[in-house]
């Protein structure tokens, strides 16, 4: 139905009227809602991996948990290009990049942030050996 008003209003039809007085609504935001947040892993074993990681992030609804071991042993300044071009796409899109150990890198979307404060228990009071 939708299909033959809009074949007719390029045809020149003379239906002009019944077009003007029906319209059809379409909800943009209707597929965000149905978007969940996906966290997904990746191995970075090439600098090519890093473009399927990019591509993830662009989509707005991943959380990138990155393995960089395997780089990291073949080539470390190809893993520096690597990191260094996923954190420029990070920063553009407004998301947080942050190591998580000597193996791990962790992207974000920019919903969701990274802290990145160390968070350490705090010291026990010394006891004398009187209060034993």
């Amino acid at each position: 139905m939708a299909f033959e008003k809009i074949k007719n209003m390029f045809s020149g039809s003379s239906n002009d009227e019944s077009l003007e007085d029906e319209y059809l609504e379409i909800d943009l935001e209707q597929e965000k809602k149905n978007n969940k947040v996906m966290v997904k892993l990746f191995v970075l074993n090439t600098y090519e991996d890093s473009n399927l990681i990019l591509n993830a992030i662009r989509e707005g609804y991943t959380i990138a948990v990155i393995d960089i071991k395997g780089l990291k042993k073949k080539d470390p300044i190809e893993l520096k290009r690597a990191i260094s071009k996923i954190k420029k796409t990070a920063d553009a899109l407004e998301g947080s990049i942050a190591g998580f150990g000597d193996t791990t890198v962790i992207v974000t979307p920019a919903f969701a942030s990274i802290d990145k404060e160390i968070s350490r228990p705090k010291p026990e009071e010394k006891r004398r050996f009187e209060d034993f």
